[in-house]
């Protein structure tokens, strides 16, 4: 199989690719990736139940999200999914993973396993978030991002934009930033999307405009959105024809470089 073989979706510049996130991986040349910002399974469909909008609903998001059989196998797809990612990454590049306390975990020992150092392991805190719905456990407000770079590399961090003058402010370990709004779902829903001022910060923090982003579980494209508005190049890939489309609109309706004209000025741009 070839790149050419293979269906896509979006625009030059911002591509998506229908296929398996392993089989596309395979095909990119290694060393060639300036940042991945990566959103797996949960494993959370499992027939659990939520509160939403008041009402009991299903936590089943679809068959992408059930677990492959055992722990072990959820496990050794991190690892294998992870090792591509290493590999094709550049030597300064690197890799933000999301999830929950479900999968994070394994997500982090496979990153150090696989020759990752941590950089941050971040919070990202949700106001208003949906009580628990058994009352056996404390309300989930929160979902952690893990901020990795291959061991020995030096990373990059654009500290004077994402940080004020002010030492005393700086930004922490701690975003509470507020779930998407209805503004980012007009051309469709996904069940994990993420919201784009989580992303645009992540991004912002670790590439330069030109930089390619590489998002092996695209999904609603958030990540492919952040990267245009960003002026950074973007690659793809989603396992569902469905969520592809909807990663093409919502690239289609955003502008390139856009939030870059909003903060310019800052040294990092000159």
């Amino acid at each position: 199989m070839e790149l050419r073989d293979l269906e896509t979706f979006g625009e030059p510049g911002a591509v998506v690719y229908l296929a398996d996130c392993m089989e596309l991986m395979r095909l990119m040349p290694a060393g060639s990736v300036g940042a991945v910002f990566a959103d797996p399974p949960y494993r959370l469909s499992n027939g659990g139940i939520t509160l939403k909008n008041g009402r009991l609903a299903s936590v089943d998001k679809g068959s992408w999200d059930r677990t492959l059989g055992s722990f072990e196998k959820d496990h050794e797809f991190n690892v294998r999914w992870l090792r591509e990612a290493r590999r094709v990454l550049k030597p300064g590049g690197t890799i933000w993973v999301s999830g929950t306390h479900h999968a994070i975990f394994s997500v982090g020992f496979a990153l150090q396993t696989l020759g990752f150092t941590v950089i941050n392991s971040v919070v990202w805190e949700k106001p208003d978030p949906p009580p628990n719905a058994l009352h056996t456990a404390f309300t989930h407000a929160h979902e952690t991002l893990i901020w990795a770079v291959k061991s020995g590399a030096r990373h990059t961090f654009n500290y004077d934009v994402i940080n004020s003058r002010d030492p005393r402010s700086q930004v922490s370990s701690v975003w509470r930033i507020s779930p998407p709004s209805r503004r980012e779902k007009l051309h469709g829903r996904h069940p994990t999307q993420k919201p784009l001022r989580l992303v645009r910060r992540a991004l912002l923090a670790c590439t330069r405009e030109g930089d390619l982003v590489f998002d092996p579980f695209c999904g609603s494209g958030t990540t492919a959105v952040a990267a245009k508005e960003l002026n950074r190049t973007f690659v793809g890939v989603e396992l569902e024809e469905g969520y592809a489309r909807l990663a093409a609109r919502r690239v289609e309706a955003s502008e390139r470089g856009g939030v870059l004209r909003e903060i310019s000025g800052w040294p990092v741009f000159e």
